[in-house]
């Protein structure tokens, strides 16, 4: 699988012109599964970004993860994550997973961040989504299983 995140002041997902996921302080986590990913991989991924020590301490250095900090994870599909840009200038996507896998891989995903006790908000898989996000830092990290 693979993952982008960024630490956030506050970050929120609209469909429709109605958000449905919204945070405070925490991650926003835009996730892709790949081809031949699994549940395992989900769980190992879930795992390694709830204990990143990306957040600062009280002497302002990096050195706190999401699950001290109480913060919360605003969890997004996003397939373009899988992009090959290696021919031309037209992305190819045929390394994410096919849609059902990719659903049922990105539901393992939120259920595996839960279930570390991180308070967790989604978009919706497929839609068309507008995210909104204040990047806290900056700090973006990409990441893959």
């Amino acid at each position: 699988m693979r993952a982008l995140i960024q630490r956030v002041t506050d970050a929120s997902v609209t469909v429709d012109d109605e958000v449905i996921g919204q945070i405070g302080p925490g991650l926003l986590i835009l996730v892709c599964a790949m081809q031949g990913d699994t549940a395992a991989a989900s769980a190992t991924l879930a795992a390694k970004i709830s204990k990143l020590r990306i957040f600062k301490d009280d002497a302002g250095k990096m050195n706190l993860s999401l699950a001290q900090t109480g913060g919360s994870a605003l969890i997004v599909s996003q397939f373009t994550l899988a992009a090959d840009t290696s021919r031309g200038n037209r992305p190819g996507f045929s390394q994410a997973a096919p849609p059902a896998e990719g659903e049922a891989l990105y539901q393992q995903f939120i259920a595996d961040m839960s279930a570390l006790d991180i308070p967790t908000a989604t978009g919706q898989f497929g839609a068309d989504m507008a995210v909104r996000l204040i990047n806290d830092g900056p700090v973006t990290i990409w990441l893959e299983t």
